[in-house]
């Protein structure tokens, strides 16, 4: 697995939380608006047992709406819990960010930047 993969797999509970709670989506399009962000390696098969653990925990409600395109769609919605413990998400990712990116932040003596051009 990648690095980026496994960096994402720690947060992406709380990326779809924050979508959700913009909007009830439906997990084909979560995915897109995903991608669209800039998670392009977020997939529909990643996205689904995300979404099933996320209605396990209380934090999104699932709901079957007809669909004008084809079959019905199980639409996500936010609930009380989820809206708390996304609350409790952003309050830990500012800390941890913070904290991260002052340890990685590159400098003028950082070695990436001649690893990275194969000097």
């Amino acid at each position: 697995m990648s690095t980026r993969s496994q960096l994402l797999k720690g947060i992406l509970d709380g990326c779809v939380l924050a979508v959700i709670e913009k909007e009830t989506v439906y997990g084909y399009e979560l995915s897109k608006k995903l991608q669209w962000i800039g998670l392009a390696d977020v997939s529909e098969g990643t996205i689904y047992p995300v979404l099933l653990r996320l209605q396990k925990n209380g934090w999104i409600y699932g709901e079957m709406r007809p669909s004008e395109e084809g079959p019905n769609r199980k639409y996500y919605t936010l609930t009380e819990n989820g809206k708390k413990a996304l609350c409790d998400i952003r309050r830990e990712w500012s800390g941890i960010s913070v904290a991260v990116n002052t340890l990685l932040r590159e400098d003028e003596n950082d070695e990436c930047s001649t690893v990275d051009s194969g000097k």
